[in-house]
């Protein structure tokens, strides 16, 4: 059975200092299995007790999977000293220690982002060999032409020789397209279209491989789901 220390479980799943839940628990605050428990040091099993705690049941969560939709201007990072990061703006009631976005976006890119505190899911998702494609709708400050598709099919050259694998672009309307990629180098969509004379104004993240952003998620706001769910990344695959 998967034991843990009382202060230990509830401050993972809670988000909460382990200082904070020790004070907690020894004021009692903290019911297992409707009994006040006051050690903190007591061992409780995760998958079978019912623990509480100041009010709030606590269930066991081996992992954590967050779909955001990413406004402008946050960073996709863990931790940053000065800058606001995509796991400063989960709300408490689903944040949890040790997530970390899955991939990144550019900070001025908006959309769909995984985070999670599941590493091997994170590197299923980011491995190169599952030619996992994302996909973006690109704001434009000149429209796509026959000949841009075909370059971007056969694998674009960056101004620096870097060789891309092949991408799909499709033209949507006036000064926008639908791009998908299965890579991530710097600015790699910028610097495609820039090799075709054409400036980025907007970049949004719509899609990781069959997974869609939700249409219930304006920008900014995020959601837990499932690993069960998020499987459509891998349709496939």
């Amino acid at each position: 059975m998967p034991l843990q220390r009382l202060d230990r479980f509830i401050s993972n799943q809670l988000n909460l200092s382990r200082k904070e839940v020790k004070e907690g628990i020894k004021r009692g605050f903290a019911d297992v299995n409707g009994k006040t428990v006051t050690r903190p040091e007591h061992t409780v099993d995760t998958l079978g007790d019912r623990v509480c705690f100041n009010g709030q049941a606590v269930s066991f969560k081996e992992h954590i999977y967050i779909v955001m939709n990413k406004p402008a201007g946050v960073l996709s990072a863990s931790d940053d000293k000065s800058r606001k990061t995509v796991v400063d703006i989960i709300p408490d009631n689903i944040r949890r220690k040790g997530l970390f976005p899955v991939g990144r976006l550019d900070k001025d890119t908006t959309g769909l982002l995984i985070i999670t505190d599941d590493g091997d899911f994170a590197h299923r998702v980011l491995s190169p060999k599952k030619e996992i494609y994302k996909t973006y709708i690109a704001g434009l400050d000149g429209d796509v032409n026959e000949e841009t598709v075909k370059k971007f099919l056969s694998g674009v050259v960056l101004a620096d020789g870097t060789v891309c694998r092949k991408a799909f672009l499709k033209p949507l309307g006036e000064k926008t397209a639908e791009i998908k990629i299965c890579e991530g180098k710097f600015h790699q969509i910028k610097r495609m279209f820039g090799t075709a004379g054409l400036g980025v104004n907007s970049l949004k993240r719509v899609a990781i491989g069959e997974y869609k952003l939700p249409d219930e998620l304006s920008e900014g706001m995020c959601k837990e789901t499932t690993k069960f769910q998020l499987n459509a990344l891998f349709i496939g695959k």
